[in-house]
């Protein structure tokens, strides 16, 4: 049976209150480390290492239903710095490539201000 698989899609866009000579990006480490928080504390498991595709940053998240799942990426989505326009994409362990499955918009609306 395939195991569920939620992808948290981020723009590979670089955080604007960064210093020129500072990493662009540190919003990467927040949600890696608030996914990482979530496997330490049962809700979900870090399904593979997060990288670069593209012009997006993949997270992967799996180990609960899909409702926990998309909770999760959503709450990432609107963490201190992340861009505007994180999507999740529900797929599979199974499937051929990264961005295959149903998309949801994030932030969901019940994780909005």
């Amino acid at each position: 049976m395939d195991e569920l698989v939620v992808e948290i899609h981020v723009p590979l866009v670089a955080d604007p209150r960064v210093p020129e000579d500072d990493y662009a990006f540190p919003w990467i480490e927040v949600i890696d480390e608030f996914v990482f928080e979530r496997e330490q504390q049962g809700e979900a498991e870090v399904f593979d290492d997060s990288e670069e595709f593209g012009d997006v940053y993949v997270f992967f998240i799996s180990g609960a239903d899909e409702d926990t799942l998309l909770s999760i990426a959503s709450r990432a989505a609107v963490l201190d710095g992340v861009p505007v326009g994180a999507y999740a994409m529900v797929t599979h362990d199974e499937a051929g490539s990264f961005g295959l499955g149903r998309r949801v918009d994030l932030p969901l609306p019940r994780e909005r201000d």
